[in-house]
């Protein structure tokens, strides 16, 4: 055992204690540096902290109804058509279309001569056409931008993000026709198809489109899809053969979403089907926005009543139990709104409750915008401010 005399032992406690006194004044200055780090890029930092905050706590909106220009009054009754788009909310009636701004001042009117119109919107401009008649037109609030005569029967229109139109029309030698017009309503593209076409989605910047078809296969309904180019004849790709009846088809980067009537699926960016789901029960709505899909199902019988929420094509669809029956889903914003008798309720695609609104009145339908929700009853327009 070393032996250490006084002078020693007053030296090693010396020194301990400078050790001791350098290892604070380096923890010091570390702790100053972080902290400065962290001022100097609180901007980067800090937005993300708050939405860490934000993403656990459900915001529960008032539903208050607005006041002023709303109710909006309609006089055709429920047979009314409500959609909205770049601000504008446009509303199609037995013999005008309405365009109004979101706090309700009336923006626009003008009158139709169609005895069962359709109207789809995009890119803040209407598209209005009948079918199984030969004419359309494509409006904005202020004016008819372009209007289009055909010389065979309309099967269906679209509109696209960018403002282009795709219309379907009849055939004598094929079984219909898909003619592509652009925002000056310039016809860009033409294809006369084999088989018949019951819905068309634009690809990104309109620069092509996906294409569903529907055929009888082994006594039972298959539908396929056919991704196409404006700028190229032929196909990109050919879909496997989907067994369901396809109602709706919504392309997105990645493949595209198909909304049916028993079941829906994803197909990838080759045509192969990746995820699908089969209802347990009658389909109440459906909605898709850049691959991001939701499904509403009631089983009335079982008193089941489910809310399909699909994180893209690739995970597996997230099941939400709800009390009641639900009326009406959209997909804004990366998420997921649905519409039951009583309530509002917002969802993430994880299946999180992210906000509520109590309604009270017995709407039909809703669309939503940046600030607000505008629900549709029988015979007006209500909007409640909506924070999600």
């Amino acid at each position: 055992m070393p032996v250490y005399d006084a002078e020693d032992i007053v030296e090693l406690k010396n020194r301990k204690k400078r050790q001791k006194r350098l290892i604070k004044f380096l923890v010091i200055i570390l702790i100053l540096s972080i902290a400065a780090a962290l001022f100097i890029s609180q901007d980067k930092w800090l937005p993300k902290l708050k939405g860490i905050g934000r993403q656990y706590r459900t915001i529960v909106n008032s539903g208050q109804l607005a006041t002023g220009n709303f109710p909006i009054d309609i006089e055709s009754g429920s047979d009314y058509q409500m959609k909205y788009s770049a601000g504008k909310l446009f509303v199609l009636g037995d013999t005008s279309l309405y365009c109004y701004g979101t706090d309700g001042k009336l923006l626009g009117k003008r009158q139709h001569t169609y005895s069962s119109p359709e109207l789809r919107v995009a890119a803040g401009r209407a598209l209005l056409f009948e079918l199984g008649g030969d004419d359309l037109s494509v409006e904005d609030e202020e004016e008819v931008l372009y209007t289009k005569h055909f010389d065979s029967t309309i099967l269906f229109a679209r509109l696209s993000s960018d403002g282009y139109t795709a219309v379907a029309t009849t055939s004598d030698n094929y079984s219909c026709e898909i003619s592509v017009f652009d925002k000056k309503g310039t016809c860009i593209y033409e294809r006369k198809c084999i088989e018949l076409v019951y819905d068309i989605s634009f690809t990104a910047e309109s620069s092509g489109c996906v294409l569903s078809y529907i055929e009888a296969e082994n006594g039972s309904m298959v539908t396929s899809l056919k991704k196409i180019s404006f700028k190229e004849s032929g196909s990109i790709w050919d879909s496997e053969k989907l067994d369901m009846l396809g109602l709706e088809v919504s392309a997105f980067d990645g493949g595209a979403f198909v909304l049916g009537y028993d079941s829906c699926a994803y197909v990838d960016d080759n045509g192969r089907q990746t995820v699908s789901y089969s209802y347990d029960g009658e389909l109440a709505g459906g909605a898709s926005m850049s691959g991001l899909s939701a499904v509403i199902v009631n089983n009335n019988d079982l008193r089941k009543y489910v809310a399909v929420l699909f994180d893209g094509p690739d995970k597996q669809p997230v099941i939400v139990e709800l009390s009641e029956p639900s009326i009406d889903v959209t997909v804004f914003g990366g998420l997921a709104y649905v519409l039951l008798p009583n309530e509002i309720r917002t969802y993430d695609f994880s299946g999180g409750l992210r906000s509520t609104a109590s309604v009270s009145d017995s709407y039909t339908g809703f669309v939503r915008s940046d600030e607000h929700i505008f629900l549709k009853s029988y015979n007006k327009i209500d909007r409640i401010d909506y924070e999600s």
